[in-house]
């Protein structure tokens, strides 16, 4: 039959006659059978033999069957259980059944009923083991489209961020050339009326010199003019990249440059530097005034921020294919309605601020073809992350 490789009978009982005569009669139906005289015998066979069924004697002396058809069904549940008992009342019948035992043989029976109610049982058990696998197949099943849902979940929410992102920087791009083109003109029309009104006031600062409160005044629209002029410069600066000079630079010497210019300011407001270069980015060719005022910017903006102390971080990192910056600060942090206008011209949460560093930052970042992105919440700080590419 199919049970006999799966594993042999074993028989239970302390008289010597029916372990014999049931071993003859299994054995002669093509079953393996191992016999045991008592309970403690048999639960050590159970152990090693690990058998499909077991014929077990209720009436037995030192561990009773009911004892050992308990331990059985504890500590083997794949062994099934048919008891031998000499007394056939309701009472016992309906214990058994409750004890875990898959049916009951009353002494003395008939060969051809004991290999009949053996073969029911093993098929009992077929069937049940058959559909413990199902329901563990279906359990592994649910498991593995539970894990699938939950990386096509990931999966969606990373490529949206990715996506948004790249909104963002479509958006910031259309920005940048709009300002160009908007700063272009404002420049040539702004500029010549200010060149005007410098020439005349330097004309009448010259035939004023001998009014020192008028030529005051001359003097203050004179500062006025060379203000306008400035912020045109800046927003020049914003859109258009100037003239620069390519040369190989160490990126961790430009950071450590700009440092080196606010140390007094550090010690000052009692902020607390944590600068780590975890793996020194190779050389790269670039504008080194460039790269300066990304970082001066950046920095200067955090220090803002930690008026009353706090604690400034920077680390430096590669992966051979590009290079990257995190600028991170303990301060107030951006609210999240302003996340997405800081690095937009005029934009600033400053009292005297012109609202021009970050966007010269994002210009700067964007024509070495990297990229800039910010992580911040309020009262837990900002967190800048530049990645440039090393090519």
């Amino acid at each position: 039959m199919p049970e006999a490789s799966q594993g042999p009978i074993v028989v239970i009982d302390d008289e010597k006659i029916i372990l014999e005569v049931t071993s003859m009669v299994l054995r002669k139906h093509g079953f393996s059978v191992v016999t045991a005289d008592s309970a403690e015998k048999g639960l050590a066979l159970i152990e090693r033999e690990v058998p499909i069924l077991a014929l077990l004697d209720y009436m037995m002396p030192v561990m009773d069957g009911m004892t050992a058809l308990r331990a059985i069904r504890e500590r083997f549940p794949d062994t099934y259980v048919i008891m031998f008992t000499g007394k056939g009342n309701e009472e016992i019948a309906v214990e058994l059944m409750k004890a875990g035992a898959s049916d009951y043989i009353l002494k003395p029976f008939n060969n051809h009923d004991l290999i009949e109610r053996i073969e029911n049982v093993l098929r009992i058990r077929r069937i049940e083991l058959h559909n413990r696998e199902l329901r563990q197949e279906r359990e592994r099943l649910l498991g593995e489209i539970e894990t699938w849902n939950r990386e096509l979940e990931r999966r969606v929410e990373q490529k949206t961020r990715e996506l948004e992102r790249a909104h963002d920087e479509i958006v910031q791009g259309e920005k940048l050339v709009a300002l160009g083109h908007l700063s272009a003109g404002m420049a040539h029309e702004i500029r010549n009326p200010l060149n005007s009104i410098s020439l005349f006031g330097q004309v009448l600062r010259t035939r004023l010199s001998g009014d020192s409160e008028l030529s005051g005044y001359v003097d203050k629209i004179l500062k006025e003019v060379d203000r306008i002029d400035d912020s045109l410069v800046n927003l020049l600066n914003a859109s258009k990249r100037p003239r620069y000079e390519l040369k190989l630079v160490n990126l961790q010497d430009i950071v450590a440059r700009a440092l080196e210019s606010v140390k007094e300011r550090l010690a000052a407001q009692h902020v607390e530097l944590e600068y780590v270069v975890a793996t020194a980015p190779p050389p790269m060719l670039a504008d080194p005034r460039e790269f300066e005022q990304i970082f001066s910017n950046l920095v200067a903006n955090a220090l803002y921020e930690m008026k009353e102390g706090g604690r400034l971080g920077i680390k430096i990192w590669h992966d051979g294919i590009s290079a990257f910056v995190v600028v991170s600060d303990t301060g107030r942090g951006i609210p999240k309605e302003n996340q997405s206008q800081i690095f937009d011209p005029f934009f600033t949460t400053k009292e005297k601020g012109t609202g021009f560093g970050l966007s010269v930052v994002l210009r700067i970042v964007k024509s070495y073809g990297g990229r800039i992105s910010l992580e911040s919440s309020p009262g837990q700080g900002s967190v800048f992350k530049i990645e440039l590419p090393l090519e």
